[in-house]
């Protein structure tokens, strides 16, 4: 087994993904004997989904409130500004596409109880409700609402009394499941080979058809994103000619991104560009990496669409100001989003809760996602590591653009 192991090992996960995204097209379609066999992959991929995204989001929301530091750099707070003003901008251009080009999604709902709210009333009672749940409960019962509320409520009690040991415990803690994710989600080209075999052979290959719509939507928004919006953010901040910034950044950043599909593997890659942009590096060896963590405008419209998506599937009437709110979940969502392949995916069900969505329902949504992801995972890595760079620059220029010393070349890269 060692070389087997070895093999899979060298192998992306990306290319493995795809290549059970094949077998499965296949199975379905030439193999239909076999599909109630292969099946059980995908239903074993969901369900060890299920059981440790509740784990992953109370443990790494509540290491995060533990770990943060009081007061902070002062300098620091334009460019998180920044962060968070994008992976909002994000959301809505995701929501807006979303109500423009509806997408539905081949899902098995079965018997499962649907509680579709009947406007934002209901959306605020059911969320205050979820808030106040037993902790122990909501995460047996997948209720990320209180999962998120009581992660938040213990970090910050805990970050008032925690030493040093117990910091570096649920450090520990917060490693841990990471890996544990990243152990299942190795089980991902498995699990896609099941769950498309059973969609084509439930539904044909018209079933390849949503996930074709729906990739359409996402990659539209990750562009409207990276050409339209995050331009109009630089400009409204430095009063210049955005496009050249952009652009660089895309060119040095988004294209390395794109191939590599991680955030944290893009940050050299991203300190070198800063340094060449001429940046300050007492700012930006702290922003890229806390970027790389925090500025997830891919995974905020990843989030808000495959819930709306979700929600579509459902025939549940979404208003404009629950599609606000859904903004809201997707960009806090967004910046709590792990840091594996696939963790932006792991939040979607939170989205899902607003709309009072099954946790059963919303893992299928989440199955859909790795689906796509061989070219919506790079798509959206870009957009994000591009992001980090793009906002970090910005801040600093548009101090300089006050003080009246920004130069047009400042925008553009300087040899090393």
């Amino acid at each position: 087994m060692n070389p087997i192991v070895t093999f899979v090992r060298k192998v992306p996960l990306i290319e493995q993904i795809a290549v059970g995204l094949v077998i499965g097209i296949l199975l379905a379609v030439f193999v239909p004997a076999a599909v109630p066999f292969v099946s059980i992959f995908g239903d074993l991929f969901v369900s060890a989904l299920k059981g440790v995204a509740p784990v992953l989001v109370f443990i790494l929301v509540m290491n995060a409130m533990i770990q943060r530091k009081s007061g902070g750099n002062t300098k620091m707070k334009p460019i998180v500004t920044l962060y968070i003003i994008g992976t909002f901008a994000a959301s809505l251009v995701g929501v807006c596409l979303s109500f423009l080009f509806p997408v539905t999604l081949q899902l098995s709902v079965g018997n499962a109880k649907l509680n579709p709210p009947s406007g934002i009333a209901q959306v605020l009672h059911t969320l205050v409700m979820n808030v106040v749940d037993n902790p122990v409960n909501a995460l047996l019962k997948a209720n990320y609402i209180g999962i998120l509320a009581w992660a938040v409520i213990i970090g910050l009690a805990l970050h008032k009394v925690s030493n040093t040991e117990t910091r570096k415990v649920f450090d520990d803690l917060s490693k841990g499941i990471t890996i544990v994710v990243g152990w299942v989600i190795r089980f991902a080209p498995l699990g896609i080979m099941g769950l498309v075999t059973q969609s084509i052979s439930a539904s044909g290959l018209s079933a390849l058809l949503s996930y074709v719509k729906l990739l359409g939507v996402l990659i539209s928004a990750y562009f409207l994103v990276a050409l339209v919006m995050n331009p109009l953010i630089v400009f409204l901040n430095i009063h210049r000619n955005p496009y050249p910034l952009v652009l660089t950044t895309l060119k040095e950043s988004g294209i390395y991104a794109f191939f590599t599909r991680s955030s944290a593997a893009n940050i050299p890659v991203n300190l070198s560009l800063c340094k060449r942009l001429g940046l300050d590096p007492d700012m930006y060896t702290i922003s890229i990496p806390l970027g790389a963590t925090i500025n997830m405008a891919g995974a905020s419209i990843t989030i808000s669409v495959l819930a709306l998506a979700a929600a579509n599937t459902l025939g549940i009437h979404v208003d404009l100001l629950t599609a606000l709110l859904l903004c809201i979940i997707s960009t806090v969502g967004a910046c709590g989003a792990s840091g594996v392949a696939g963790g932006s995916l792991l939040l979607i069900p939170v989205a899902c809760a607003s709309f009072g969505i099954t946790n059963d329902i919303a893992m299928q949504v989440v199955g859909v996602g790795f689906i796509i992801s061989v070219l919506e995972d790079a798509c959206e890595t870009a957009l994000n590591s591009s992001s980090d760079v793009l906002f970090t620059a910005t801040a600093e220029f548009a101090e300089r653009a006050r003080k009246g010393t920004l130069k047009a070349e400042d925008l553009t890269v300087k040899n090393e």
